[in-house]
């Protein structure tokens, strides 16, 4: 049996090493489940013919000695990585982190279709799908050794994965300091809101530390970070247990009424219920947050250059209109952190739209890639449709704190698309209606400015 297994891990290390010699830019890690397999499993020597980074992932440090698995030395096993201490998730959780540190995304498992049952659940949960889990399944009713079928191998209860990885994400420390959020002195105490910064999350990668707060799957931040991310959130902003409610970007103007059927697709949402927290998220789009405070009634959108020039702010305050019988001079706009003008940059003939809104939006248009000042874009189409100028907060208004830095010019507080490329996290703003009875008032770091230095 030994001699079986063993020349299935020889098979799968030549497969490892035919795909990293043929594989155009991928290399290959292995994980080797010993929770499960043992010594059924190959033994140490077999570790030093792998030109892959090997991971061991062990049930305990004395698991692993009783296995006859010696710590690797840097020098004959210095691709080899023990996880064997700590819960399941915490040991997965590091195997992501040292596949990120080593730009790895392609895993060959070696496992049992148990193990593979159990493994597939926190691969859900931690990983997206930039990662690639090829599971090579032994079978584990030929297995006889006393290791394999004792106790050391424990799976965890079905259905207890997201839980434990939740629980070990939450006793993790806060990267880049305390989370800060930006408050705007235009939105009534009536309501709850804010913009966030990068601070204060789980997330570690450069380009999404920390409170990265939407998930990707074409990104490396996996959900259950993000969800940690918002519930820190939450909890500073005073909104917890309340989930936020982002909107489904199409990069369009489609409003969704809350209580009316759910779109596929939506870059604005407004409701007049409590109980629900509003976002429009961000990473160089502007979040804009709207509020009527004689209706109680309340908007979140997103705004690309794309659903600026469609119209998203203003079908947004139509919306607000149509269906709670609110008047747009009652209206009140806060616009958070978004490229500026002095970052962003289109072609000719893209930038000519937003002249035709307002000269004063492009002005550099003879260039080759003019730069285009979406800002004032939004602001020109929403008092024309009849919101009060002094009723919209963003960064022509000098006389309250700001809100809307530009995020491209300020890395260690933003996201930026433009400044990070295509691995870019996001930062949101958020607004609800605040229930009878709720503290009128924010705690005094998030009153209308940026806490921190």
């Amino acid at each position: 049996l030994l001699k079986e297994t063993e020349a299935q891990f020889q098979a799968l290390l030549k497969t490892t090493e035919d795909n990293t010699q043929h594989t155009a830019g991928e290399r290959m890690a292995v994980l080797l489940d010993l929770t499960r397999c043992c010594r059924c499993s190959p033994g140490a020597s077999l570790l030093q013919e792998a030109d892959s980074h090997v991971f061991l992932l062990c049930g305990a440090e004395r698991h692993r000695r009783e296995n006859g698995l010696s710590d690797p030395s840097p020098g004959s096993h210095r691709s080899v990585h023990v996880l064997d201490s700590g819960s399941t998730a915490e040991r997965l959780y590091r195997l992501k982190r040292t596949l990120d540190e080593l730009d790895l995304s392609a895993v060959r498992v070696l496992t049992t279709a148990r193990g593979r049952e159990v493994l597939a659940r926190y691969q859900e949960t931690l990983f997206t799908a930039v990662y690639t889990f090829n599971y090579d399944v032994t079978q584990k009713d030929k297995v006889t050794c006393s290791d394999c079928c004792g106790s050391a191998h424990t799976d965890s209860p079905e259905g207890d994965a997201e839980e434990e990885v939740s629980a070990f994400l939450q006793q993790l420390p806060a990267l880049k300091g305390d989370i800060r959020t930006l408050r705007s002195t235009l939105i009534p105490d009536c309501f709850g809101h804010g913009f966030s910064t990068r601070s204060g999350g789980v997330s570690y990668i450069p380009t999404l530390s920390s409170l990265n707060l939407f998930s990707s799957s074409r990104r490396r931040d996996p959900r259950a970070v993000v969800e940690e991310n918002r519930r820190r959130l939450a909890v500073h902003a005073g909104f917890h247990p309340i989930p936020l409610r982002l909107v489904k970007v199409n990069h369009a103007s489609d409003v969704w009424v809350l209580g009316k059927p759910e779109p596929e697709s939506y870059d604005s949402m407004v409701t007049d219920e409590t109980g629900v927290v509003l976002a429009g998220q961000g990473a160089d789009c502007l979040p804009i947050l709207f509020a009527d405070p004689v209706k109680k009634v309340i908007g979140a959108a997103h705004a690309g250059w794309r659903g600026t020039l469609m119209g998203v702010a203003t079908a947004t305050v139509d919306a607000m209109v149509t269906n709670f019988g609110c008047r747009y001079g009652d209206i009140v706009v806060a616009v958070g952190p978004s490229v500026g003008v002095c970052c962003f940059t289109l072609d000719r003939e893209q930038a000519a739209d937003f002249i035709s809104i307002h000269p004063d939006c492009v002005p550099d248009p003879e260039s080759a890639k003019p730069h285009v000042d979406i800002l004032l874009a939004n602001r020109v189409l929403l008092q024309q449709r009849g919101v009060l100028p002094e009723h919209i907060h963003d960064n022509t208004e000098t006389t309250r704190p700001p809100v809307t830095p530009c995020t491209s010019c300020n890395p260690d507080d933003f996201f930026s698309h433009v400044r990070d490329g295509v691995n870019f996290g996001t930062q949101v703003g958020f607004l609800w209606i605040k229930e009878s009875g709720e503290q009128a008032s924010a705690p005094e770091s998030q009153t209308g400015q940026q806490g921190g230095p």
